[in-house]
């Protein structure tokens, strides 16, 4: 691939993680900020101190939701498209467009959701402030090891191909890669800070749309860019031209 079809991708890639950051922002705003508004009151009631809000809630939920979501959507547009760039070709005998929605169903699998399984999202009022350092970093080391984890698994799924088949290379792929997580779940520690009154309806709403939102973020990048990629990649033919019409002299 030369090095104006990866600036293109890379162009593509990142306006369709803005087109998808706007419908992720949709999300956020209307699933995630009621959730975060019922956290918040929950800690207001609880809590004794006063803190001075440097930002208002009213423009956090707005423009600081969209200014962090929208960015978010064209830096991991711009990561994905060059990860989309090597992986084209390598993954199997996909279209640029089957190719784009595998990328970012495995992406979301191995980035989001193995870490998230883990160490779930917690809304305002949920963990301990003593602990936001370790936790923020065995956070970020699970989606390390989920994105390796992936790039190993579908190397290992290639390399049995031969031997087994792709059906049953595909299947000890995942069953590798479940099996490795399972483990990884085990071994690292786990948090359980939830205060005994929190309501469980608001955590479980928090977490599920938390979810939803990245879901959405993911799926609408696989489609618009996947549809961009093919574009490029596949053109379609020109249409023939179309013979002059023929006057007729009245």
């Amino acid at each position: 691939m030369n090095s104006a079809t990866v600036r293109n991708l890379l162009v593509r890639g990142m306006l369709a993680g803005l087109a998808a950051g706007v419908l992720a922002l949709l999300a956020a705003y209307f699933l995630g900020e009621p959730n975060v508004d019922k956290a918040i009151g929950f800690e207001a009631a609880h809590s004794h101190e006063h803190e001075t809000e440097v930002f208002s809630r009213s423009l956090q939920s707005t423009g600081g939701l969209a200014t962090g979501v929208l960015l978010y959507g064209v830096a991991f547009g711009g990561i994905a498209a060059l990860a989309y760039c090597f992986a084209l070709g390598r993954v199997g005998r996909f279209s640029p467009r089957a190719t784009a929605l595998l990328l970012s169903g495995c992406a979301l699998l191995a980035v989001y959701v193995v870490p998230f399984l883990k160490y779930p999202a917690n809304p305002p009022a949920v963990g301990d402030p003593d602990t936001i350092g370790r936790r923020t970093t065995l956070y970020f080391l699970m989606m390390l090891f989920g994105a390796l984890l992936a790039i190993g698994v579908t190397v290992l799924g290639k390399r049995l191909a031969p031997r087994l088949g792709t059906w049953w290379a595909t299947v000890a792929a995942v069953a590798a890669f479940a099996v490795l997580t399972g483990a990884a779940y085990a071994l690292l520690p786990a948090f359980d800070e939830v205060p005994a009154d929190f309501p469980a309806t608001v955590l479980w709403r928090f977490r599920l749309s938390a979810l939803g939102i990245q879901v959405v973020l993911w799926g609408a990048f696989g489609l618009v860019f996947g549809e961009l990629a093919e574009r490029l990649l596949n053109p379609r033919p020109a249409e023939a031209a179309r013979p002059p019409a023929v006057t007729v002299p009245h």
